[in-house]
């Protein structure tokens, strides 16, 4: 239905544009954003392009045609667009993400730092096939790490039921079980991680990147995660498990390779700590200003 709507999404744009007629447009991508993209183009409107993923989507790769600039956040970004419009950013996260508490962290969730600790989380959302393989398994992850385990808010109360007929329930036995946590509670949880299993979103690597924190990424198969989580694993700096390979055997096998030998989680955060780019931020920024001063040059 969408492809009917585009249209009238580029002649929404062009009247609305022609309102404010701003100086310059930054664009992260996005279905939306394309209507806006052509009409500031048609009004010779500069264009600054944000791009997150390893692999830019459709909509990005036709704003970069358009765009005055593009900004990417993985080096094989740049095979996509023209190489003089380019400028390798990253991908920019609050700082507060940053700058987790490990005691304030321990005492949070009950945990101690004898303990080598696990966090699981599934993006925003959360993700049942993650929650049911760490539930699968938790027998044995107890006895190996305490477990920090975010659910998503609407898998909440299936997770707690499977936990439940595994003879766990949250606070006991090295186990925590939450539906979300906030910005503070996530950087605590990022000071304390050994190992994180997670999706592989654009800002769920840049923040463990940030954090510098080993991962098993487990990518949507049927988005752009598989390809910014492969450009992770081939420098060295995450496994990655695709959800057909979530079975027990192997997925214990992979946590516990990780969590046994520190000279490989030491290694794997000196990798992964490079695709954090803690300027980012301020990179696009000036990458605005500058196209602003061309424009008015």
């Amino acid at each position: 239905v969408d492809i009917f709507r585009f249209p009238i999404g580029i002649v929404q744009a062009l009247w609305h544009l022609l309102l404010y007629m701003p100086d310059g447009v930054f664009s992260k991508g996005g279905y939306a954003a394309v209507p806006v993209v052509i009409a500031a183009w048609i009004y010779r409107i500069p264009i600054l392009s944000h791009d997150s993923d390893a692999v830019p989507g459709w909509a990005n790769r036709i704003g970069g045609k358009l765009s005055t600039y593009v900004a990417i956040s993985y080096p094989q970004s740049a095979d996509y667009f023209v190489a003089e419009k380019v400028v390798l950013t990253g991908n920019p996260i609050r700082k507060e993400l940053c700058q987790g508490d490990a005691t304030r962290a321990y005492e949070r969730w009950g945990f101690v730092p004898e303990r080598k600790t696990i966090f699981v989380f599934g993006g925003s959302q959360g993700s049942m096939a993650i929650n049911k393989a760490i539930i699968n398994i938790l027998p044995q992850l107890t006895k190996l790490a305490q477990v920090l385990h975010v659910s998503g808010p609407k898998n909440y109360d299936d997770t707690v039921a499977l936990a439940s007929q595994k003879g766990f329930r949250s606070g006991d036995d090295h186990y925590v079980l939450v539906p979300f946590l906030g910005r503070d509670e996530m950087a605590d949880a990022y000071a304390i991680a050994d190992l994180a299993i997670a999706r592989a979103g654009a800002n769920s690597i840049t923040e463990l990147a940030a954090n510098r924190v080993v991962a098993i990424l487990v990518p949507l198969a049927s988005h752009d995660q598989p390809m910014n989580a492969f450009a992770i694993a081939r420098a060295g700096g995450a496994l990655v498990l695709e959800e057909a390979n979530l079975g027990s055997h192997l997925f214990y096998e992979k946590i516990e390779e990780l969590l046994r030998s520190r000279t490989l989680r030491e290694q794997m955060k000196t990798v992964i700590a490079d695709f954090y780019h803690p300027d980012a931020a301020q990179k696009i920024v000036t990458g605005i200003l500058k196209m602003l001063k061309k424009e008015q040059a």
